[in-house]
């Protein structure tokens, strides 16, 4: 790994207001459920020097980054590869929990990996390489009608009975970019108003990249699970990048009756944030708490502007 793949992950998110949340303890044992390059998991570690973390990804080169970024915290962390809805803890229970759900800017930042229609590569999107299904077998195998609702449910794509009849008249396809066309093909011409919104593609390629590595099963899989593996005391807190993801934060952890929501609403970037890191605008950050034998009565702290 190159010094400028290991750069490309470590933007955290709303780190500061995680950290908060969490309250973080000396003694800790916390779960990074999406470590990325590390750098939630950086921080944590430097914020406490007896602070454990268990960290997981799917992806390998991530875990390699995140190797390489905590190497000086390495006799504190323990490694695992693997989705995190497949996790099993055996008797450990956590102070804190923590996962980032958003893609990384490395695997958007690499064409070989298939992500994104800015390069053109193959049509791979797997976070764990492990795994057999690419976005080639989905776009090259799936019906009409199965990629329509693909592209609806997963990407909120309007056109997108439009896009897979075009898709499926034209296929097969190989490569990000002959994708990319097909999809930009498919698309009535913008008004000169529109003309300078996102890329036509943008929302067929989100929704391929769930189905490949079958995002929203795991997130709700997770979340379902997760708080189990808490402390009494313990906070388990969910970013998100869209809203099929915190939709299903939203209500996963709301019907859980041994948490307490510490946000009612998401905590969301700071325009600072957002000017230094512009991947924060549309993350938010969802907290809940395993409480004491009593529920704290503070109730729900407020959102960040």
């Amino acid at each position: 790994m190159d010094s400028s793949e290991h750069q490309t992950y470590h933007v955290p998110v709303l780190s500061q207001p995680l950290l908060q949340g969490l309250e973080l303890v000396e003694n800790g044992h916390y779960l990074d459920a999406t470590v990325g390059g590390g750098g939630h998991s950086f921080l944590m570690l430097s914020t406490l020097p007896t602070l454990r973390i268990t960290a997981l990804d799917r992806d390998s080169h991530a875990l390699a980054a995140a190797k390489e970024r905590l190497t000086p915290f390495l006799d504190r962390v323990q490694f695992w590869q693997g989705n995190f809805a497949e996790y099993d803890p055996e008797d450990s229970r956590y102070d804190g929990i923590i996962a980032d759900f958003g893609v990384s800017s490395a695997q958007l930042d690499h064409p070989e990996r298939g992500f994104s229609f800015r390069h053109d590569a193959p049509l791979d999107m797997r976070m764990d390489q492990r795994q057999d299904l690419t976005a080639a077998d989905v776009i090259n195998t799936r019906s009409e009608k199965t990629l329509a609702d693909l592209f609806f449910h997963y990407g909120e794509e309007r056109f997108s009975r439009r896009i897979a009849r075009n898709i499926v008249a034209k296929r097969p396809f190989y490569t990000t970019g002959e994708l990319a066309d097909a999809i930009a093909r498919s698309m009535p011409k913008p008004k000169q108003s529109r003309r300078h919104r996102i890329h036509p593609a943008t929302r067929v390629f989100q929704a391929l990249r769930i189905a490949v590595n079958e995002e929203l099963k795991s997130i709700e899989t997770f979340v379902q699970i997760a708080p189990t593996w808490l402390k009494p005391g313990g906070t388990i807190g969910m970013i998100s990048f869209h809203s099929l993801e915190d939709r299903i934060v939203k209500h996963q952890l709301r019907a859980i009756p041994q948490l307490q929501i510490l946000t009612k609403k998401p905590i969301v970037a700071t325009r600072e944030e957002i000017r230094e890191n512009p991947r924060a605008r549309s993350a938010k950050l969802r907290l809940a708490q395993r409480p004491h034998e009593t529920l704290s009565t503070d109730g729900p702290i407020e959102e960040t502007v």
